[in-house]
């Protein structure tokens, strides 16, 4: 964990028992625990093998504060997320690293409205870790643990109300869920049938090792269902990430498209029944976010990358619809947060009510290509690789919202940003063609290498 930061793009996280510790998480949960001043949290966990661990000591760390604290275990983290406004709570604390790999965990901090407390909030709580300020209680005064079990009940029965279930059940879709045996086992494909879909499922067992694939999922480690998506004859294919937060589809002929394609679907979706609303996402987003908005008379805000800025910018401006490049969707009439499950409600809605092809739908949009890669990176040597690559990158635009975003006179940019979760530089290029994009990565990869040694 890096000394000089406690807190990365999404929480806290770090690989377990070398960056993040029980001592820590227990120090960070009484802070969390100050900052609430003895309030009702919530706590829920995805299915990482150190999970339970890392939770018994965000349960200590809070009731040692004199927290009221109530237990959900196992559950996608937008369903912890929506149950914190849905039952009262003044916030919550979920234990998960989202898509990282297995041998990683972290922990969020939530507010009382469902969303990722801001950024202000997560230096005012880095602070009271570091002057170590706990406001710890005397024995008699100590908090409590209650356990609920009826959680992810309540979160699926309310996913549903906002799509039209006779309309999908018409449509007669089949779909098939790869929850990656994560948590998202416990709630997408029940939705999708409840909603009226045949629904099959593949690596469902949830499984903190993640066995069959890494909890990311992408076109690489997702090739291999792409013959189960043609042979089981499905309309689509969704998969998730370890939390549920995140979801990649995959067209009934088994192609894999990024999420900012489908986010721009749903968009597309969207704005034609709100016309003029405002879209959320970050600077890592296609073009075709804004091609979208421009042709229902919406508009785009761009925001730095992360969920928490993409959501708290949607709680600012009031805007009803976000996402990411990375397959994260937030629909604010639920919880404004990113959503695998609130995502595919919208593919099977989609596909009811115009029964046509998710590829045909996809093909129809405007098209770019991608290239994108991760090049490692000490935490300690990012700001020095940021500022030199800032001092190497030459194009017509060259913009600093977030990282270094490069635009070239044929339309073209590649973002370079250091990861706030992982020792890595992150860089996206978009262009109008597949070898441009590529080339894009490999010029500034070397750049990257180079000032990262």
């Amino acid at each position: 964990m890096s000394a000089s930061r406690l807190f990365g793009t999404n929480g806290v996280r770090g690989i377990v028992n070398v960056d993040l510790t029980t001592d820590l998480v227990l120090e960070l949960s009484q802070s969390i625990g100050t900052f609430f001043k003895r309030g009702r949290i919530l706590v829920g966990r995805d299915g990482r093998l150190s999970g339970r661990m890392l939770s018994e000591a965000v349960l200590a760390g809070l009731t040692s504060i004199g927290c009221e604290v109530c237990d959900i275990g196992l559950a996608p983290t937008p369903c912890i997320q929506h149950l914190v406004p849905y039952w009262g709570f003044d916030g919550a604390v979920v234990v998960t690293a989202s898509h990282n790999p297995p041998e990683y965990n972290g922990v969020k901090v939530v507010a009382r409205d469902g969303v990722e407390v801001p950024r202000s909030d997560e230096e005012l709580i880095e602070g009271i870790y570091r002057r170590r300020e706990w406001s710890r209680a005397d024995w008699r005064h100590m908090g409590k643990v209650l356990h609920r079990s009826d959680g992810v009940d309540a979160y699926v029965r309310d996913v549903q109300r906002h799509f039209d279930c006779d309309a999908i059940k018409k449509a007669d879709l089949t779909a098939l869920v790869d929850a990656g045996n994560g948590v998202g086992s416990l709630t997408t494909s029940y939705v999708l049938r409840n909603l009226g879909c045949a629904v099959h499922t593949i690596n469902s067992n949830i499984d903190g090792a993640f066995p069959n694939r890494l909890p990311e999922p992408s076109p690489e480690s997702l090739r291999s269902i792409a013959g189960t998506v043609r042979d089981l004859d499905v309309d689509f294919a969704v998969a998730l990430d370890g939390d549920a937060d995140r979801a990649i589809f995959l067209d009934e002929g088994g192609r894999v498209h990024w999420g900012d394609r489908t986010f721009a679907l749903i968009e597309q979706f969207f704005l034609s029944e709100n016309r003029g609303e405002k879209i959320v996402t970050p600077v890592s987003s296609s073009q075709v976010i804004e091609d979208v908005a421009r042709q229902y008379g919406g508009s785009v805000i761009w925001t730095r990358v992360g969920s928490v800025d993409v959501s708290r910018k949607m709680v600012e401006t009031g805007a009803k619809l976000g996402g990411e490049e990375n397959g994260g969707i937030f629909y604010a009439p639920h919880v404004p947060v990113r959503d695998g499950t609130i995502a595919a409600g919208f593919i099977a809605s989609i596909l009811a009510k115009t029964g046509e092809k998710l590829s045909s739908l996809l093909d129809e949009l405007p098209s770019y290509y991608n290239a994108k890669e991760k090049v490692m990176c000490p935490n300690e040597k990012k700001e020095q690789t940021l500022r030199e690559v800032k001092g190497k990158a030459h194009g017509s635009r060259i913009e600093t919202v977030d990282g270094v975003k490069v635009w070239h006179e044929d339309g073209s940019w590649i973002l370079l940003r250091p990861s706030g979760t992982e020792p890595a530089f992150r860089l996206f290029a978009e262009a109008k063609s597949q070898e441009r994009a590529s080339q894009l990565v490999t010029k500034y990869r070397r750049i990257v290498e180079d000032s990262a040694k």
